[in-house]
């Protein structure tokens, strides 16, 4: 006889701060620094969403990461980037660059476009100890290239293995879960994440009830969702027409050191990794 599903709950509610990054991108930062022992492996997730090109067009001139990997999510708008290998790509709406930052590259984000809306996501996924110096990678992934999934309304896998379906992309150490839902007003839905895995959820659009408990989680705000080992994932209901990101991954509990777009495990790694950028050796 199968058990009744056991949903985790909505223990913490985040509205994110407004920031400014790269060349004066005004962003959504959900996740940030304070959050990120809680929701190990992941160390930050911005939005970023205007159809103001002051807010925007700029972008993000050539600046350097080491030791975790960024996926860039776009909803609406287009976005080119170059790197120091001297590769490029354009990132459109519905797609995917997953970039694995190992040990140092230097890139750039600049939108390509002159006005119109601007909407997308990017999360930072730690790396763990042994793969913070691996090979720089990047894969872009066109919209047409992310699976869907069986859900009541409609999901896309951007990365994990869920309900069989394998995603976009997959990583051993982190297991990391991606997924962008939609759901109808009055629908329900039960989302499987492995019991041992930190997760979130983003609403970005519409509002969802968490949980047994049904707490409400409005647009741009973000529920960290509990950790009860015996849960099966997350029970949700559309109280209007909704979207959101699911992400959950396998914490790796190694220290975290971070000096802006280094992630390493001690501060001499970090210095190091400054000193190597500072002298041209990324």
């Amino acid at each position: 006889m199968q058990h009744p599903f056991i949903s985790r709950e909505a223990e913490g509610l985040v509205n994110g701060q407004a920031v400014s990054d790269g060349a004066g991108v005004r962003l959504l930062r959900v996740l940030g620094s304070d959050l990120q022992r809680r929701l190990d492996p992941f160390l930050m997730l911005d939005e970023f969403r205007s159809d103001n090109p002051d807010d925007y067009i700029a972008g993000f001139p050539s600046h350097p990461h080491r030791g975790f990997e960024t996926i860039t999510y776009m909803l609406a708008g287009r976005m080119r980037h170059r790197d120091n290998t001297g590769q490029e790509g354009l990132l459109g709406p519905g797609g995917v660059q997953w970039m694995t930052a190992g040990r140092g590259i230097v890139h750039s984000e600049l939108p390509e476009q002159e006005d119109g809306l601007m909407h997308g996501f990017q999360l930072w996924l730690n790396l763990p100890a042994e793969r913070k110096l691996c090979a720089p990678w990047y894969r872009d992934i066109p919209a047409a290239e992310i699976p869907s999934a069986p859900a009541q309304g409609e999901a896309r896998l951007i990365a994990g293995h869920w309900r069989g379906q394998a995603g976009a992309v997959e990583r051993e150490a982190t297991e990391p879960l991606y997924l962008d839902l939609r759901l109808d007003a009055g629908s329900e839905e039960t989302l499987e994440i492995p019991a041992g895995h930190n997760a979130f959820l983003y609403v970005y659009q519409g509002e969802i009830a968490v949980g047994a408990q049904q707490r409400g989680v409005k647009a741009r705000q973000m529920a960290v969702l509990d950790n009860r080992a015996d849960s099966d994932g997350v029970s949700l209901r559309a109280a209007a027409d909704s979207r959101l990101l699911l992400i959950a991954g396998k914490p790796l509990g190694e220290p975290i050191a971070q000096w802006g777009p280094f992630v390493m495990n001690t501060r001499e790694q970090v210095e190091e990794a400054i000193a190597d950028f500072r002298d041209g050796r990324f």
